[in-house]
């Protein structure tokens, strides 16, 4: 009986040898460990070794290699300590998006880099959402060594997948006392959007403008520490981030069933750009854009328009900058940092009439709705301007524009609040949203001519 009472045993073992490599395995501890020197490691400037850090380092990386099959395909947050404080969860701020939070406090752009692999792409992320670069400046690097290691971060992430998104943000503001002064994040963040200009995978957010005050420090009622975001912090952190995820399909996927109210007419049916195109450039803003473009080198892209394009039936402008997506008719951020366009109506407004629109801007948009061809400015006003002061507008949530025309003058207001009395109008004209920078979102347009 001995050999049959064997074969059992042989075969159980061996289903438990085949099953143990089937199953995904961690890498060795070894492997998920701080290099003792830089030899050999890709990008320049300071690897932290202290030995808290490399105990946080193998202990959240660890913890994450586990995960790998069960994180699959999640936006990933990369980071440092602000990342890892907001929670495996990013703080359910993003509800229905699979996500998975990457920060490890203490780290630096060159960590990231060379965790990127384990850590991030062998996930197959649906997007990454970076914010890196304030503990290099500790550990005295300087801004042009930050933004090179950042630029191999973004070639290994493109290289990866053309295709998955990437939201790059400001390094936030914090204080000379903790060593991150303020001039020197400025230019940290000032060679992060020259590496990213013109990368249209790339979408760059103003979040250091978000919290700055007004010496470019952190405020303390929303970074108690001048260097890491209370609640309040993260919470504009997150209204910031929404609108671009909305954009990218992650949020606000669902169609929008707004009805106008009885008198009112739909500009803009939700659906696509129908009643809405390009139309010529005209001859003043022509030589304004060559006037500006020769003399300042940083002067915003002005595409001209030499004849009519209409975008009916059509979900997107043919270069992209207009899109229409569940609702909202999406002014896109220009690769180029900054690039003035303009989408008009088809058709003229020669009566009276009240329009009324909602809008949301990420943090510094700008932006306008031309009324019958003069602008009223429409931007993401308490940092873009130039209404400041107002009490009642809600940064990066929907507001409410309702513009009065009367006899040649139009009377304006958000959320209530009078952002014009009395502009000047033509006879008649079109209705214009413009581009310029940041992106902004418009939806619920609609009209009612007056007798």
């Amino acid at each position: 009986m001995k050999p049959f009472t064997r074969l059992p045993l042989l075969l159980v073992s061996g289903l438990l040898a085949w099953t143990a490599l089937a199953q995904p395995q961690s890498p060795p501890a070894s492997r998920l460990a701080i290099p003792a020197t830089d030899d050999g490691l890709p990008g320049t400037g300071p690897i932290r070794r202290y030995d808290w850090f490399k105990n946080l380092w193998i202990e959240r990386r660890s913890t994450w290699a586990a995960r790998v099959v069960q994180d699959q395909n999640a936006l990933v947050f990369l980071g440092d300590s602000i990342t890892q404080g907001w929670g495996d969860d990013m703080g359910k701020s993003f509800p229905g998006v699979k996500v998975a939070n990457r920060g490890i406090s203490g780290d630096t752009t060159r960590g990231v880099l060379i965790r990127l692999e384990q850590d991030v792409l062998a996930l197959q992320p649906s997007g990454v959402v970076i914010l890196i670069g304030t503990n290099d400046l500790e550990e005295g690097a300087d801004p042009e060594t930050i933004a090179a290691n950042m630029k191999l971060i973004l070639a290994k992430l493109k290289a990866h997948n053309a295709k998955m998104p990437i939201i790059l943000c400001q390094v936030f503001p914090s204080s000379d006392s903790k060593k991150r002064p303020a001039d020197k994040i400025k230019k940290v963040n000032q060679l992060y959007a020259a590496a990213v200009k013109g990368d249209a995978q790339i979408t760059l957010i103003e979040t250091w403008l978000l919290f700055a005050d007004a010496q470019g420090d952190a405020k303390s009622e929303e970074f108690p520490d001048l260097l890491h975001p209370n609640q309040a912090g993260y919470a504009k952190w997150a209204a910031a981030l929404r609108p671009i995820l909305a954009t990218l399909g992650f949020l606000e996927t669902e169609a929008d069933d707004f009805t106008p109210e009885p008198g009112f007419v739909s500009l803009f049916n939700g659906r696509d750009l129908t009643g809405w195109g390009y139309r010529p450039t005209s001859e003043a803003d022509i030589q304004n854009a060559k006037r500006w473009q020769a003399s300042d080198p940083n002067a915003a892209a002005w595409p001209i328009v030499t004849s009519a394009v209409s975008f009916d039936g059509k979900t997107a402008s043919d270069d992209g900058r207009y899109l229409a997506k569940n609702g909202r008719l999406i002014v896109t951020t220009p690769p180029e940092g900054r690039k003035i366009q303009t989408l008009w109506t088809t058709r003229e407004f020669p009566k009276d009439f009240i329009l009324k629109l909602e809008f949301r801007a990420t943090p510094n948009a700008d932006s306008g709705v031309f009324i019958r061809r003069p602008q009223l400015q429409c931007r993401d006003y308490l940092l873009a301007g130039p209404y400041k002061q107002l009490k009642q507008y809600q940064p990066q949530e929907w507001n409410e524009i309702v513009v009065t025309v009367k006899g040649g003058e139009a009377h304006a207001t958000c959320n209530g609040e009078v952002l014009e009395a009395a502009m000047k109008l033509p006879e008649t004209g079109p209705i214009g949203l413009e581009g310029d920078r940041g992106q902004m979102e418009y939806r619920h347009i609609r009209v009612r001519e007056l007798p």
